[in-house]
This record gives structure tokens, sequence and C-alpha cells, in this order.
């Protein structure tokens, strides 16, 4: 049971709750889709703190809140004493007075854990520079719509920066027991800690966890081929540099040759054609992306319901 929870990483939920919000998400947009209600949250409110601006958090997050009968509070690091040295501490204790649940979208993972340590109420990890869960449940919800439940049959390839998005699918696999495959240039690995921890919990599902330098060797057989930006929030700096570096990486048709003769190509966007992925191979798996992105609004609707009703 989620109820009460914090969800901050996917590593902290056992696989059953995994496979209970991608149950449950898959029934909302059931719900949704044919028009019963489901006011599971009614009177309830979220507060949703950004630091990191967004598209598809913020609009996900508030459009699911309203549609499971509750408010969602948009709360601006600028419009918060938190923006000018209040203690995360002291907002956590305030906030968990006036509110049923927090969304954070941050820089550092240690704020999203302290804001959880000090709240009375569920917090919910909507993006830190060390993971996404959110988006890597999602992620799963589409697989499962496109390849079937059975995860276990399954082969998933990252390709790109080990950044956040990597971090958390290291996790996800790991939880439902898929053969996973990330490929990173060696400087761009994912978190040291994070593979440590995903393979342990690979230990306890079977899921099959490995890391290459070679792009082609990671999507061998792959039935779905995920990447992302190659400089996240906070790296435009790097950009051009990145591109050089990661030039190898690009999601392209030649890529995908190696891969499943009915690969999806996955993107959690936004996208930038041209660099980590090609117009070509992003409009051929256009239907999967955007299911990916809509996916957002079930998966988290699901996170909310259980944590906070």
């Amino acid at each position: 049971m989620l109820q009460g929870k914090d969800l901050l990483s996917i590593h902290d939920l056992s696989a059953d709750e995994v496979a209970e919000i991608l149950d449950f998400a898959a029934q909302l947009k059931v719900m949704q889709k044919t028009g019963v209600e489901h006011k599971i949250l009614a009177g309830k409110t979220l507060g949703m703190i950004f630091e990191k601006s967004s598209t598809r958090t913020r609009v996900s997050f508030e459009a699911g809140i309203f549609q499971l009968g509750g408010t969602g509070l948009f709360l601006s690091s600028k419009d918060l004493q938190l923006g000018r040295g209040e203690p995360i501490k002291d907002t956590a204790r305030v906030l968990s007075r006036y509110l049923d649940g927090i969304m954070i979208r941050t820089f550092e993972q240690e704020k999203v854990e302290e804001l959880a340590k000090f709240a009375d109420i569920p917090i919910i990890n909507g993006l830190t520079d060390l993971l996404h869960p959110c988006q890597v449940l999602t992620d799963l919800l589409t697989i499962r719509e496109h390849k079937g439940k059975n995860f276990r049959a399954l082969k998933a390839a990252y390709v790109g920066d080990g950044n956040n998005m990597a971090n958390s699918l290291l996790y996800g696999a790991a939880k439902v027991g898929m053969t996973f495959a990330v490929a990173t240039p060696a400087n761009y690995k994912p978190n040291q800690k994070v593979f440590e921890n995903a393979l342990a919990d690979a230990e306890e599902t079977g899921a099959n966890l490995s890391w290459t330098e070679n792009p082609a060797e990671a999507v061998k057989d792959a039935d779905v081929v995920i990447t992302d930006t190659w400089a996240s929030m906070g790296q435009e700096a790097e950009h051009d540099a990145r591109k050089k570096i990661f030039a190898p990486y690009q999601v392209n048709k030649n890529l995908l040759r190696g891969a499943s003769k009915n690969v999806i190509a996955m993107h959690c966007l936004p996208a930038y054609r041209g660099e980590e992925i090609t117009e070509e191979v992003f409009e051929n798996n256009a239907h999967v992306i955007f299911d990916e992105a809509e996916n957002r609004l079930h998966t988290q609707k699901a996170i909310m319901a259980l944590t906070m009703g």
C-alpha cells in the first residue's frame, strides 16, 4: 500500500508497488477516456514546487489533480520564502499544515529527501538532476501498452547521456525484471551508486542490467530504444561540446537496424531532431512518443491517488 508514502525514487518501491502504480494508471486512463468520473482526491490540495521550469510536468500534474477532484497550487521558488533562504525543513513543516501532498521539481536529490524527512504529507519527486521517477514509471506504462505486460521477455536499451533518465531507467528495469542495456560515453556513465543499487534490485527480480560504450551493442535485439536530450537543463553552456561527444550515440535508422524487427523508439521530450534522434526515427515513432507524453498524466494521477488518497 502506497497511501501516505513518498515517491522519491523507484528504488524505494517494491516490485509489487511498481505493478500497482502501472495497473492503476492503466485503469485511470480507461476511466478518463470513457468519461467515468474518478474524483478520488476530492477536497485534496497538491502543492507543486518548481525550481526548474517545465511543460509536461506542470500541465500533467495540474490537469491530473483537477481530474481527480482536487486542487493544484503552482509554487514557483521565486514566490516562496524558500527562494529567499528559508530552510527547506521549515517550508516542509509549514506546507504540511496546509496541503495534502507536495510535488517538487528541483536540482538536488538531497533537497527532495530533506523535504520528505520533515514533511508530514506525501512528497512526489517531479524531477531532480539525479532521478526522474515519474517519467520512467510512465515509460514502463507505455512499454506495457505497446509490447505487453511480460517485461521479463523484453529488452530495452538507453542510448545517450547517463543522466537522470538513465539512472531511473536502471531502477525501473530492475524492478520489473527486464533486460536493459545502457550505452554512454565512458565519461558520461550513469551514477555509480544508482547502478549498484539497481544491480542489487535486479538480483531479486532476475533483471539483466548492463553498460557499454558501444551503442550498437546496447541496442542489439532490443524491443525498445530510449534516448534523451544530450544537454539537460542547466547544461546549455556545454551544448556544442556535447554534440561532438555524443554524435556516435544518435538514434537513427542505421543504429536501429541491429534492434528487434518491431523495435519502438521512445523519448521523454523535448526532442532535438538531428541531434539525439533523427527526424525520420522520431516521426516513425511519433505515435509511441506522444502516447508516452500523454501517459505522464495517467501515471502521475495514479501516483497522487495512491499516495494522497
